[in-house]
């Protein structure tokens, strides 16, 4: 019997999950006492036979693939978690890649009490090819596009709200019950809301450590990023209180754009300031990208993390907004 299972939702994922399977593969923590459960939302590329086919060279693995018909990752998330034996549940991602010590980490977290749901810190890599891919990744773990969402560069563990992926005694789920599957996204958050209400703690460790790999074009990313801002307010429906200022400002933003834009048509004082507002938006984001640019030796960061920060912002706003209008449709 396994003491970790290690949770992972799929879907397409040929191009990365190999790389995690090696990394869990190489961990430190016993092979023996850990099995991996994928949940596959019938994957449509090779991503079925790299897995196979590394069950075949890795039999002293266990491995158990799951299909998640409903095809969301609350639904492979609960569909992993009752198809594994594991008395501590590891959830990872199929394009993540955890340091070799990651598991042991986490179990050493959660054995010391530190908290019920345990997480660590993405490093961020770019998703594809090219500049714009690297200015993704960049962008991703920068203040300026995510706020203080701790987890993408914190230096110090504490309490937090939540935590990427996380590692949670089985138990945890009797207390607080499985992932919910209404909403597509935003499941972490809401699960972690749910930890902190029934008292327990949202453990992050900088220590705890594991490579994220970022959008590869900036459409991918506006679609993640609006998918993001959708749930987001279907889950804060349900918890007003767990609303903070960096998720406000991008919806805020982007309306105050859409209200300057209608104004200016028959009010002329409106297009100045549209213009100041617009204009100042962009110089904080090629500041931000000509830093970024001199740090890093590449100008194409002073293009990239302009066009890359703002597909965060105002697809997160959008999606926000559009799931607040629908919302008041639906009334």
């Amino acid at each position: 019997m396994p003491k970790v299972s290690v949770i992972i939702p799929c879907y397409n994922e040929e191009k990365t999950i190999g790389l995690l399977l090696d990394a869990i593969f190489c961990q430190s923590f016993p092979r023996t006492e850990l099995e991996v459960v994928i949940a596959d939302g019938l994957s449509t590329d090779h991503t079925r036979q790299v897995i196979a086919d590394f069950q075949r060279s890795h039999a002293e693995m266990a491995i158990l693939v799951v299909d998640n018909s409903h095809k969301t990752i609350p639904s492979a998330l609960n569909s992993a978690i009752r198809a594994c034996r594991g008395e501590t549940i590891v959830r990872l991602d199929a394009h993540s890649v955890p340091a070799l010590d990651y598991v042991a980490r986490c179990v050493a977290a959660l054995d010391s009490g530190m908290g019920e749901n345990v997480g660590g810190v993405w490093q961020i890599e770019p998703g594809g090819k090219g500049w714009i891919a690297s200015s993704i990744a960049a962008a991703a773990a920068h203040p300026l596009g995510v706020g203080d969402a701790l987890y993408r560069f914190a230096s110090r563990a504490g309490r937090v709200d939540t935590v990427p992926f996380g590692a949670f005694r089985r138990s945890l789920i009797d207390k607080v019950g499985y992932y919910d599957e209404t909403l597509l996204a935003n499941e972490d958050y809401e699960f972690n809301t749910r930890v902190r209400q029934a008292g327990g703690i949202v453990w992050l460790d900088p220590a705890i450590r594991s490579v994220y790999f970022a959008r590869p074009n900036l459409e991918a990313l506006a679609r993640q990023y609006f998918r993001y801002g959708f749930w987001k307010y279907r889950m804060l429906k349900r918890y007003p209180a767990t609303l903070r200022w960096r998720q406000g400002l991008p919806p805020v933003f982007l309306l105050s754009l859409i209200v300057l834009v209608l104004l200016s048509i028959f009010w002329p004082p409106a297009r100045v300031g549209l213009i100041v507002e617009a204009g100042l938006y962009i110089f904080i984001l090629l500041l931000a990208g000509l830093r970024l640019a001199r740090q890093r030796k590449d100008a194409r960061f002073i293009v990239g993390i302009p066009l890359s920060i703002a597909a965060m912002h105002l697809s997160w706003g959008g999606g926000f907004l559009v799931s607040v209008v629908e919302s008041l449709l639906n009334v």
